[in-house]
């Protein structure tokens, strides 16, 4: 990163004690161009109503625009990433000029006033913010092959590795999207439910209310992370959350798929084994395999199972997580839309 490095590493118990600060409200980084503000080279933005209509109900969005605080002005020459992608300068789009120490000294005090948020979300293709694909040029003034990220964007995934961070385009995926936003949620619920004052119990109470959440994304994790929990008097405590944070939020990382959640929808329906007759069970069971098929979304298993749980399950699998992660209206088409 030219004459001026971001260090990154993987200190996470220095990390944990950066996240204990008490904040009972879910609290986005947002690229300020994203919200409106005219900070882009031209004086322009770009405006993302899908945040601030939809997920700006629900979020307190914190803007930074890491160019304008490295004191780049708008409007501004145009910059791109040149040299080697992985670890590229920042220069004027002709290729004159190495401004990576300007743009590193204006972002770094900032990163770590950034612990008390619950995700971030990017703009994309620019050289400080995207989180990929970024351009890197050559010499020659075509661009490498190898795609890098943009140098705020790094440095960000360093301080904060487990962090969701997004792009804004990616958003409009709407698998990737549920996933951010289910992410997003479950690392504010371990902050302020474990991290603000750790103890074994709250990790316990924790891993339990997101079993099924766990078992849609990986089996194996799911059981990894159990046995973790159960092996609580074996270590320090620290070690202990430190290493279970870092595995649940990497195992949250990729979305889950329909066989994932096909046999976690089953798993939950032995809940009614009792409640329902065999008939009204093989109702749901169809329904659950039609998801499986991509016949239905996954909606409509879960919202049955949902009703009859209300009536008939309980208090335990009721409060699993996996039924609502998130609130169901910050999705603007519908809760778990694939």
């Amino acid at each position: 990163m030219g004459n001026k490095n971001i260090i990154c590493t993987d200190k996470l118990g220095a990390y944990v004690e950066e996240q204990t600060k008490e904040n009972t409200s879910i609290q986005v980084g947002l690229s300020a161009c994203l919200a409106g503000h005219e900070v882009r080279y031209n004086s322009g933005h770009t405006q993302s109503r899908l945040c601030l209509d939809v997920l700006g109900k629900y979020f307190n969005f914190k803007t930074f625009c890491p160019e304008v605080a490295a004191g780049f002005g708008t409007p501004r020459p145009t910059m791109r990433l040149i040299g080697d992608p992985s670890a590229p300068t920042l220069a004027f789009s002709d290729g004159s000029g190495d401004l990576t120490a300007q743009l590193v000294n204006g972002f770094e005090h900032k990163l770590s006033e950034m612990s008390n948020l619950d995700g971030y979300i990017l703009m994309k293709n620019s050289p400080s913010c995207g989180l990929e694909r970024v351009k890197v040029y050559q010499a020659n003034g075509h661009p490498h092959q190898t795609r890098s990220m943009g140098l705020f964007a790094k440095a960000l995934k360093c301080q904060y590795p487990l962090m969701p961070i997004e792009e804004e385009g990616r958003l409009n995926d709407d698998t990737l999207y549920d996933n951010f936003v289910m992410r997003v949620y479950a690392y504010h619920h371990f902050r302020h439910e474990v991290l603000h004052q750790p103890s074994v119990r709250k990790l316990i109470e924790f891993h339990a209310s997101y079993k099924y959440v766990l078992m849609a994304h990986s089996q194996t994790q799911y059981k990894h992370l159990g046995q973790l929990v159960a092996s609580h008097k074996r270590g320090p405590l620290d070690q202990l959350i430190n290493d279970y944070f870092k595995r649940f939020m990497q195992t949250l990382s990729k979305p889950a798929n329909r066989r994932g959640h096909t046999n976690t929808l089953l798993h939950i329906l032995g809940y009614l084994k009792k409640s329902l007759s065999s008939a009204a069970r093989q109702d749901i069971v169809d329904v659950i395999y039609k998801y499986k098929d991509g016949i239905t979304p996954l909606a409509t298993p879960l919202t049955l199972l949902t009703h009859y749980l209300g009536q008939y399950g309980s208090n335990y699998i009721n409060g699993q997580r996996y039924l609502q992660p998130y609130p169901e209206n910050i999705n603007p088409v519908g809760k778990y839309c694939r």
